[in-house]
C-alpha cells in the first residue's frame, strides 16, 4: 500500500546529528565547539541541553555554524547521486522555541529557520521528507543523546509534556501544508523510540490518538479531505489562526476536536502567528494562496508511529489511532545485543528469516518501514561480511515499505576512528558495501543458505 506523497518504495537516510546533535557521531567537531565526552553522558557537556546551559551567551552562534556545515547543498547533491528518495529528519521539541521553559530548559535557538532552509534544498532535489519528533519535551528515554538531554529523569509521559508535543505537532502540520519549503514533507512521526516497556509509558495510547486527531484537525480546518471525518462548521476566514479560533470555539464539533486537541490547537495560535512572520509564510495568514504546497494537492499527511511491537507489556496499538493514511516505523540494530549471537552466521540467519513486516501486518501495522538500521556489528566485521550484511538487511527491509539508513554521514576524523565504515551511508557507498542504486544488491541470493526452509548451513 502506497500512501499520499510517499515513494513507492522508500530508499532513505536519516539526517542525524543535524538538528538534534549526537556528539558520538562528530567527536572532533563537538570538542572544537566546547563539548565534552564521558562514559555517562549525563555527567558532562555531552548533549545540547548541557551545552546550552554551559554556554548561554554563545550557544546560538556556535550551533548556527554547525547547522550550516553538517547538512548543506553538497550533502543534498550526494544524496541525489546516491539515488536516495527519502530523508528522515530528527527534530527536537525546542525547534518550536515558545514551547521551551527557559528557566529550566536550555537549548539553542534558530533551528526552525535551518529546517526550512534544508527542506527547501531537499524539495528542489526531489527528495521526500519525514519530520521525526526525535527528542520530546520532558525526555522520552533515559540516558540518550538523541533526546537532547542525557538524564534518568524521564518526564515525557505526563499530561503537561504530552500537551506540549501536541502543540508542536499542530505547528509542524501547519507548516507542512502551508510553507512551500515544506512541500516534500509527506509524514510526521509522533515519537522516536519511546521506552520499550509499556508499563512505564502511562497515557501513551491516548497521546497516540490525540496526535492523529491534531494532524487531522489542522487538515480539516484547511479544507483538506480526511477519510471518515468532516467539519460540521466551515470557517468563514482564510486566515488560518483565526480559523482555528473560530472552529475550536464552535459547538457541535466532530469528535476529532476533543478537549485536549482543541486546547493544543488554541495554544498553537500565537506560536503560528510568530512563526508565520519569522519564516515569512504568508499562507498562514491567507491559506487560499496558491503557494500552499499540500493544500493545493488536497492530500492528508501520513501519521507515523513506532510499530506496536516496539513495546512489550500490553502496549497500545497505534493502528487503533489511525484516521486516514498512517505508516509504521521499526528500528533494528544488531550491534547493541539481544538480537543474535555475535558472529556472521547468526546475524545472517537472523536477518534472512526476519518476520517483522508480517508480524506487524497481522496487527494492522502496515505499511511498515525500517526507519533506522546500519552496518555495525558486535564483532570485527570483514569487508566480505559487510557486503553480505548490507545486502541481507536491504532485502529484509524491502519486504515492507522500504528502509532509512542511520546515518547519512559520520565525521571522518582521528577522533572518530573507524566509526564511518559501518555508520555512514556516504562512506558505505565509497567502500562499496552499499550499491550505487539503492534498489539493488550485490547478491540477491545472499540469504539462500540461511533461510529456515533451506537445505544449506542454517539448518
Amino acid at each position: 500500500m502506497v500512501l499520499a506523497g510517499m515513494p513507492d518504495k522508500i530508499y532513505g537516510t536519516n539526517l542525524g546529528s543535524w538538528l538534534v546533535l549526537e556528539a558520538w557521531m562528530l567527536p572532533a567537531e563537538w570538542a572544537a565547539m566546547g563539548g565534552q565526552s564521558c562514559d555517562d553522558c549525563s555527567q558532562c557537556i555531552a548533549s545540547e541541553f548541557a551545552f546550552a546551559q554551559a554556554y548561554p551567551d554563545t550557544v546560538d552562534q556556535i550551533f548556527a555554524k554547525h547547522w550550516e556545515t553538517w547538512f548543506n547543498q553538497d550533502d543534498v547533491d550526494q544524496l541525489v547521486a546516491a539515488g536516495i528518495n527519502t530523508v528522515r529528519i530528527p527534530l527536537g521539541y525546542w525547534l518550536v522555541e515558545s514551547l521551551v521553559n527557559r528557566q529550566t530548559e536550555f537549548f539553542p535557538r534558530g533551528g526552525l529557520k535551518q529546517l526550512q532552509r534544508g527542506l527547501s534544498q531537499l524539495k528542489a532535489a526531489g527528495i521526500q521528507a519525514i519530520l521525526d519528533h526525535h527528542a520530546l519535551p520532558g525526555v522520552q528515554t533515559a540516558g540518550q543523546q538523541f533526546t537532547g538531554r542525557c538524564t534518568s529523569d524521564v518526564e515525557f509521559y505526563t499530561e503537561y509534556n504530552y500537551h506540549r508535543a501536541l502543540v508542536w505537532t499542530a505547528v509542524m502540520t501547519t507548516l507542512a501544508h502551508l510553507d512551500p519549503n515544506f512541500g516534500s514533507v509527506f509524514s510526521i512521526e509522533a515519537v522516536n523510540e519511546p521506552i520499550m516497556d509499556a508499563s512505564q509509558t502511562p497515557g501513551y495510547g491516548g497521546f497516540q490518538q490525540n496526535f492523529v486527531k491534531v494532524v487531522r484537525a489542522v487538515e480539516l480546518i484547511l479544507g483538506i479531505p480526511v477519510p471518515g471525518a468532516q467539519l460540521t462548521i466551515k470557517p468563514s476566514t482564510s486566515n488560518f489562526t483565526s480559523a482555528i479560533t473560530a472552529v475550536t470555539t464552535s459547538t457541535n464539533l466532530t469528535s476529532i476536536f476533543n478537549d485536549e486537541v482543541t486546547s493544543a490547537l488554541q495554544d498553537a495560535v500565537p506560536i503560528l502567528v510568530q512563526v508565520g512572520y519569522q519564516l515569512a509564510v504568508p499562507a498562514i495568514f491567507n491559506f487560499n494562496l496558491a503557494s500552499a504546497p499540500l493544500h493545493s494537492q488536497r492530500e492528508p499527511l501520513v501519521t507515523n508511529f513506532m510499530d506496536v511491537n516496539w513495546q512489550y507489556n500490553s502496549p497500545a496499538n497505534p493502528a487503533d489511532a489511525a484516521i486516514g493514511p498512517q505508516g509504521y516505523d521499526n528500528h533494528l540494530y544488531y550491534s547493541f545485543g539481544g538480537v543474535a549471537d555475535a558472529n556472521p552466521d547468526a546475524y545472517l540467519t537472523s536477518i534472512c528469516n526476519l518476520d517483522r513486516v508480517q508480524a506487524d501486518a497481522a496487527l494492522g501495522d502496515s505499511p511498515l518501514w525500517f526507519g533506522e538500521w546500519g552496518l555495525p556489528t558486535q564483532f570485527n566485521a570483514t569487508d566480505e561480511f559487510l557486503f553480505q550484511w548490507a545486502d541481507a538487511q536491504k532485502l529484509a527491509y524491502s519486504q515492507g515499505a522500504g528502509w532509512i539508513f542511520w546515518n547519512f554521514k559520520v565525521e571522518i576524523s582521528e577522533a572518530a576512528g573507524d566509526l564511518a565504515r559501518q555508520w555512514s551511508y556516504f562512506e558505505g557507498l565509497k567502500l562499496g558495501y552499499l550499491t550505487q542504486d539503492p534498489s539493488q544488491v550485490h547478491d540477491s541470493h545472499v540469504c539462500d543458505p540461511y533461510k529456515a526452509n533451506s537445505t544449506g548451513s542454517a539448518q
